[in-house]
C-alpha cells in the first residue's frame, strides 16, 4: 500500500476552499488526519467487490413513508375559537416588521 502524502500547498488550497484560518499546528494535524483518511480509502479499495451489488444504504430499506391521508377534518372554527382576535377566518397577530 502506498502512503498518501498531503503537501503544504494542498493544505493551503483546502483552507482557502473551506474558508478556514488554521494555525500551523492545526494544519499539521489536519494534514495527518487527511493522510490517514486517504490511506484507509486505499485499504478499502483493496477489497474484492466483484459480484457485489451497489447499495444506497447499509440496511435493506424500502419506502418508510406513510401514505398521505387526511386524518382530521377542517377544524378552522374550533381553532379560531381559541384566538384572542380573528379576522376573515385567520388569526390576528401583532405586526412584527415595520415597512
Amino acid at each position: 500500500m502506498v502512503e498518501n502524502r498531503i503537501t503544504d500547498e494542498t493544505m493551503e488550497y483546502v483552507g482557502i476552499l473551506a474558508k478556514l484560518k488554521l494555525s500551523q499546528e492545526e494544519k499539521e494535524q489536519a494534514k495527518k488526519d487527511m493522510e490517514k483518511i486517504l490511506d484507509y480509502i486505499d485499504k478499502l479499495n483493496e477489497l474484492d467487490t466483484d459480484g457485489v451489488e451497489p447499495m444506497s444504504h447499509a440496511f435493506d430499506l424500502h419506502n418508510v413513508f406513510r401514505e398521505d391521508r387526511v386524518e382530521n377534518e377542517n377544524q378552522r372554527d374550533q381553532m379560531l375559537s381559541n384566538a384572542p382576535e380573528e379576522k376573515n377566518g385567520s388569526f390576528v397577530v401583532p405586526k412584527t416588521v415595520e415597512s
